[in-house]
């Protein structure tokens, strides 16, 4: 066990087992006490490595992320405190680990339910090597205005009013974390405040004791007198007994060991701590007590008392002149959280993203203000979440179905169109789904699925403006303009597109005014007069039609609709249902075990 100091202005950590709010904690209160570098040297998180954007007051730091004990180790060889917040299942290994690095010095454990076996070898180990072991079931220590463990003394407000942002007189050790804050607080009132607090912990088997700490305190000559929090349970305040009996403690001790009260249940009474426990009457907090006052040490009639006797002793020490006033300072404002600040009132920010389709802040993701369940629950299909994700409203069931057929109809047109072409070539040059999928995707324009806008704008302008089909159709090859939706490499008029005619002949049995797509038809007569090839295709039945549906179904405004077609809500039904076939031709061809592509050389024409 060390005999002095453990901390000082310069220590720093390893962290292990990443917690953000502890850490930033740290940072805090590094800032407040004027540390001229961050506490934290590394963080090791198991399997992780980078880095970890934390807040040292204003500046915003990396610290570094570190996989393995070892590697931290190695990194930052001056950190020689290791900040242990792994659970109790890996808390001992890892505590293990760490103690047989030759860098690390004090190793601190916070986990709880360490299994007592463990514990007793980490004692072993670590006092056989001269190390400190704080825990486990610690909240840790801290020395004021240089460092401290995690969570130690709380908030910033609390370490504030503390003063432990600067050094007092009072050296204090305690079994509880919890109860070192209000010895914190009720020191601070009577004292010049902490030099240095531990928590050695609660569990049966502390890594180090009472009297340890005792002992190095009084080797600290900043620490003018010492308080000691003990708790009924198992015999380490016997350890500080025999210590004082002996002498090895010249320094004034104020103790005193909380339980009195369990004297008055009739059985016996398991406190907080797993070592809070009476065995017997040695183990009574009033044994404690007694034996603690007859070897010298300041111990109260009762806890209410114990203020009175720290603030008796220290003002015996500055009347001897042991004790100087120390010089108070104005610590430093940290920085407040944006979000904290928000909360609280005190600031407004502006927000960088604006949503109104979907809000994943509640219990449940809702679409368009719907919740999830609602939409399980009531049986709704893929047409009803595109409706409300795209249109933010629930469309009439004949909408949504008809969604849902033209994916199912523009899922796949086989493998030999530009988009399955491109992503079947991906796919066999051996690179991924996503990769497959988008080098298809990109081949969808103006030439190639793409046309559905278009010729939902030029139709609906055409009906719009009254003008029959051959004034739109002359007028549109005066501009050198192609009729977006007539077409096709392959069907004639004669050979009609199958998919146009299920979704026209579903339009004409479930829409409530087929006008723009019975115009369109009027368009295709016209221009089947001139070449058998240039009929209706499938971007024009889809464009007409939906046309139709949102004007029929009452739902939109002129407004509205025309931006809809504007900013390209009807092409995006063609990417999201070829995706579907794309995605099928990655999948095919990855089954297939499709070797390279390689296009023949003999389907090239080769020309100067």
């Amino acid at each position: 066990m060390a005999t002095g100091q453990l901390f000082s202005k310069t220590t720093q950590a390893l962290f292990y087992n990443y917690k953000q709010l502890p850490i930033q904690r740290m940072l805090d209160f590094d800032f407040l006490c004027g540390r001229e570098t961050p506490s934290v040297a590394g963080i090791i998180n198991p399997g992780a490595e980078g880095f970890q954007k934390l807040f040292f007051g204003q500046e915003e730091i990396a610290i570094p992320v570190h996989s393995t004990i070892e590697a931290a180790c190695a990194a930052h060889p001056t950190a020689d405190v290791f900040i242990n917040f792994a659970s109790f299942r890996s808390a001992a290994a890892s505590s293990m680990g760490a103690l047989k690095q030759p860098t690390i010095r004090v190793v601190a454990i916070i986990a709880e339910g360490v299994p007592e076996s463990d514990t007793k070898q980490l004692i072993a180990y670590a006092r056989a090597n001269n190390k400190v072991v704080i825990g486990p079931a610690t909240v840790g220590g801290i020395q004021a205005g240089a460092f401290k463990i995690g969570d130690t003394a709380g908030t910033i407000d609390n370490i504030i009013q503390c003063k432990l942002y600067r050094p007092g007189s009072v050296g204090f050790v305690s079994k509880s974390g919890g109860m070192s804050n209000e010895l914190y607080n009720t020191i601070a009132r009577v004292t010049n405040g902490i030099y240095e607090g531990i928590a050695i912990g609660g569990d049966v088997f502390p890594g180090s004791t009472l009297s340890d700490h005792v002992l190095r305190f009084n080797n600290i000559p900043q620490v003018k007198m010492v308080v000691v929090l003990g708790e009924l349970g198992g015999r380490d305040e016997y350890s500080l007994v025999e210590a004082l009996k002996h002498g090895k403690i010249n320094k004034p001790v104020v103790a005193w060991v909380s339980g009195t009260c369990a004297r008055l249940f009739k059985s016996e009474v398991q406190f907080g701590h797993a070592g809070a426990k009476s065995g017997g009457e040695m183990e009574s907090a009033q044994a404690k007590n007694q034996a603690l006052r007859e070897a010298g040490a300041a111990v109260p009639t009762s806890y209410e008392a114990f203020e009175d006797v720290i603030k008796e002793t220290f003002e015996k020490l500055v009347e001897e002149g042991k004790i100087t006033p120390v010089k108070e300072v104005t610590p430093p404002q940290i920085p407040e959280d944006l979000n904290t600040a928000i909360k609280s009132g005190k600031v407004r920010a502006p927000t960088h993203i604006i949503s109104t389709i979907s809000d994943d802040r509640g219990e449940e993701p809702c679409y368009a203000g719907v919740p999830m369940s609602s939409i399980v629950e009531q049986g709704l299909g893929v047409g009803d979440v595109i409706s409300l994700l795209w249109f933010k409203r629930s469309l009439p069931h004949y909408c949504s179905r008809f969604i849902e057929i033209c994916i199912m109809l523009c899922a796949d047109h086989g493998p030999c169109v530009s988009g399955a072409h491109n992503t079947i070539v991906t796919a066999r040059a051996g690179k991924d789904l996503v990769s497959s999928l988008v080098s298809g995707l990109l081949t969808i324009g103006p030439r190639f699925g793409g046309a559905i806008d278009d010729a939902a704008r030029y139709f609906k302008d055409a009906y719009d403006r009254g003008l029959a089909p051959y004034e739109f159709v002359e007028s549109m090859k005066k501009k050198g303009i192609r009729v977006p939706g007539i077409g096709h490499r392959i069907k004639r008029g004669d050979n009609r597109d199958k998919r146009v005619e299920l979704l026209q002949r579903f339009a004409r049995e479930q829409f409530p005014s087929v006008k723009y797509m019975e115009y369109a038809v009027q368009v295709e007569t016209y221009t089947l007069s001139k070449a058998n090839n240039l009929v209706m295709n499938v971007d024009g039945a889809i464009g007409s039609l939906f046309l139709d549906l949102l004007s029929g179904s009452g739902m939109f405004t002129k407004q509205e609709i025309d931006e809809i077609v504007e900013i390209g809500y009807l092409n995006g039904l063609f990417v999201l249902a070829r995706s579907i076939g794309l995605i099928g031709h990655t999948f095919d061809q990855k089954r297939l075990k499709q070797p390279l592509y390689r296009h023949p050389w003999e389907d090239v024409l080769y020309t100067k």
